[in-house]
């Protein structure tokens, strides 16, 4: 998971710097639609709103909650 989101922020960046809008709009778009997917499902199916977490939301908020 942390591979993946380093190696598409080194791509963003090498597209960024080439002016490359077009490529530079799908690659985040494709990062960032199943990893805000990803979280909604690991928020709704393990409960972790209904639990007085705030750490654990905090995580998800910030992209991080597969690394829970």
């Amino acid at each position: 998971f942390c591979g993946e989101g380093a190696a598409a922020a080194v791509l963003c960046l090498s597209y960024g710097h080439s002016d490359d809008r077009f490529w530079l709009a799908l690659t985040v778009f494709f990062v960032l639609c199943p990893s805000v997917l990803v979280q909604l499902t690991l928020i709704f199916v393990h409960r972790d709103l209904s639990r007085d977490r705030p750490l654990v939301l905090l995580m998800h908020l910030l992209q991080l909650g597969p690394i829970i």
